[in-house]
């Protein structure tokens, strides 16, 4: 169950954002990740520093607090971002199994800065036949044999 938001934890997200413009490490963006009052894990932007187009700074705060709690499920903590995440970085919310999100800027802040998510939005809402990026499925009877396997396998560590 989230707890009340604190805005020190938002000011510390904040500032690691601006710290990362300022130093050119990366773009305007940092997250914390919080449980029982404390930060378990953080991360800024470093897209264009990594090459890695999924470094945003939720999952970079993502990773960073899974790997200090040695767990995948984030349940029982929360995430403080500078901006409202794109939905790559909401999604990663919900997978990490957060209580909560707080944010500062909003997307539309975000969207005057030069970083429109809008249209990543709407394509999600689209069905995939319609979206700008071609998704086609292919090899689908072949490819349930990983499902199959992961049903009959013993040890799986389901999440």
């Amino acid at each position: 169950m989230p707890s009340h938001p604190n805005p020190e934890f938002l000011r510390r997200a904040i500032e690691l954002a601006t710290r990362n413009v300022l130093t050119g490490t990366g773009g305007p963006f940092a997250a914390v990740i919080v449980r029982d009052g404390k930060i378990v894990g953080d991360g800024a932007n470093s897209v264009t520093q990594t090459n890695d187009p999924t470094a945003h700074a939720e999952v970079n705060a993502i990773r960073a607090a899974a790997k200090a709690l040695a767990t995948f499920s984030l349940a029982g903590c929360e995430l403080y971002t500078s901006c409202e995440p794109c939905p790559m970085c909401l999604s990663a919310a919900y997978w990490a199994r957060l209580d909560a999100v707080y944010y500062g800027a909003s997307a539309a802040d975000a969207a005057r800065a030069g970083f429109d998510d809008a249209f990543l939005y709407a394509e999600i809402r689209k069905d995939s036949s319609q979206r700008k990026l071609p998704s086609t499925q292919l090899l689908s009877d072949e490819a349930w044999a990983s499902f199959a396997a992961w049903i009959a396998a013993p040890n799986k560590v389901e999440y």
